[in-house]
């Protein structure tokens, strides 16, 4: 039985880290097509574009703390000078961005 429910936890932890390596990817190229010319390839908004428009870096305590919701509507609606990427990115492509952005604050 402890075999059992060891081999299980195994499996759907390798699952859970597909299924993020996945959405990383697929993130990270999201990411660096529509979102990298001004929050930089690190998040850090230390870019041209994240400097002028003076962009806060992902790795902010402020950003770090929102949840992915919040992260979620400031790209649907946008959120200052950036303007929202509804009808341009799905929703699924945005989930996926939310998460590699989660992996750039670390």
């Amino acid at each position: 039985m402890k075999i059992q429910i060891g081999i299980a936890l195994v499996a759907i932890t390798t699952a859970t880290a597909v299924s993020i390596a996945l959405a990383q990817g697929a993130g990270a190229d999201t990411y660096k097509a529509n979102c990298a010319s001004c929050h930089a390839a690190d998040g850090t908004a230390n870019s041209p574009a994240g400097k002028m428009m003076k962009i806060t870096s992902f790795k902010s305590p402020d950003v770090i703390k929102k949840s992915n919701a919040e992260l979620t509507t400031s790209i649907v609606n946008g959120k200052g000078v950036m303007k929202g990427y509804t009808g341009k990115l799905t929703d699924a492509q945005i989930k996926d961005v939310v998460t590699y952005i989660r992996t750039l604050q670390k």
